[in-house]
């Protein structure tokens, strides 16, 4: 239940992001965001803001992690102020799956890029306490072959 109790608080985050998805890009843009994680009552999860103001000036993300206590499995959810994180009739889209082991998180889930399917994945790697790495990978062929296109890169701050 524990498992994210290293991002609770305040962070600075640096962003590395590929501008166009399974096209064979090698074009990065980086800039950077705030981030600040609270805990969830009863230890269910967490949530956090995610604001890249120099990025895409207005735009707010948000992360809703839960943790599942009988499967010991964590769904994670993006929610922005672009779509809410719903589909057209108004339901959450489907989150990344998965556990920490040996220090490293992977989540995964189906979804979906231009209209074909994808396979999704986040991974948590390199977590201190006061850093941490996320990064996100989508695969075209089930998980077959990866393309990692977005990282980012947490230092702990002390907050607003």
């Amino acid at each position: 239940m524990g498992d994210f109790d290293f991002l609770l608080g305040h962070w600075h985050v640096d962003n590395l992001r590929l501008r166009k998805r399974l096209q064979n890009n090698t074009d990065w843009e980086s800039f950077e965001a705030t981030q600040h994680n609270v805990a969830l009552p009863g230890a269910i999860g967490n949530l956090d803001d995610y604001i890249a103001e120099s990025w895409r000036p207005g735009f707010v993300g948000m992360s809703l992690r839960l943790f599942n206590p009988q499967t010991a499995l964590w769904s994670i959810y993006w929610l922005d102020n672009v779509n809410a994180g719903l589909n057209p009739a108004g339901v959450l889209l489907p989150p990344v799956v998965g556990r920490f082991s040996h220090g490293v998180g992977v989540f995964e889930c189906d979804d979906e890029l231009d209209g074909r399917p994808i396979r999704m994945r986040y991974t948590w790697s390199d977590i201190t306490p006061d850093s941490a790495r996320w990064e996100q990978a989508i695969s075209p062929d089930r998980g077959d072959t990866w393309e990692m296109n977005w990282r980012m890169t947490f230092r702990r701050t002390a907050g607003a």
